[in-house]
């Protein structure tokens, strides 16, 4: 049986809406007019998600199985919630015999029933003790969906999340439990083989991944590493 993306119709093709122009900018437009024709944004508002993004972590467990109840689970860059949201529900946290999600992100966050949202920079130095003890322990899964603000530069930018991601592993290789995995996002670009190189030294697998929620035009990509050996 074929599965549709959120918002398709067994119908046929809905009809677009398109923006006026105005005295709106054309790349404004196009923003818009994208936002109001993406079937993820209106799934995400149908199901009360913050953003389309959750559609991107909850595909990526279907296909890897990254969230089940009782884990332990780190968000990093969290705000404004969508992925914390999607975690949340998968491990049943704050429900008896469920487990704990540690929303963090130096912007303030809005509550997601069952998360704990910690406002910091996950680079202090302190950030990794103060973690765990809101897990009550070693973590199961960091997530990273971090994004540098854009410059508009792609070989700028692509620097720039690499950067964000190897800080990431570079954490998760200080909470995770043996066994534990890893997730963060990336912008194709060339630069990934010294990450990639490092992932591949602690974990068992290391995989790439494009999410049906990722737009077609986008760069980016995730890694998705599991089986984490542990600190020699």
């Amino acid at each position: 049986m074929s599965r549709r993306r959120p918002g398709s119709s067994a119908r046929g093709p809905e009809l677009k809406v398109r923006v006026e122009s105005g005295r709106r900018r054309a790349s404004s437009r196009r923003w818009l007019e994208r936002q109001l024709n993406d079937p993820y944004v209106a799934e995400a508002r149908r199901r009360g998600y913050r953003s389309r993004a959750a559609f991107k972590l909850l595909q990526l467990d279907e296909r890897f199985g990254l969230l089940s109840p009782g884990l332990r689970v780190v968000d990093l860059g969290a705000a404004p919630g969508g992925w914390t949201q999607a975690a949340a529900e998968r491990v049943r946290a704050g429900e008896p015999g469920g487990g704990r999600v540690v929303a963090v992100d130096v912007l303030p966050m809005d509550p997601v029933p069952g998360a704990e949202i910690l406002q910091l920079d996950f680079l202090d130095e302190a950030a990794p003790a103060r973690i765990q003890a809101a897990l009550a322990g070693p973590a199961d899964l960091v997530l990273s969906d971090m994004a540098a603000p854009a410059t508009g530069h792609p070989g700028t930018d692509h620097l720039r999340i690499m950067a964000l991601a190897e800080a990431a592993h570079a954490f998760a290789a200080e909470v995770l439990a043996p066994g534990g995995a890893f997730v963060c996002k990336l912008l194709q670009g060339g630069a990934e083989k010294t990450l990639l190189d490092a992932l591949r030294r602690d974990f068992a697998k290391v995989r790439n991944a494009k999410p049906a929620a990722s737009r077609d035009e986008s760069a980016e990509a995730y890694i998705v590493a599991t089986g984490f050996r542990g600190v020699a």
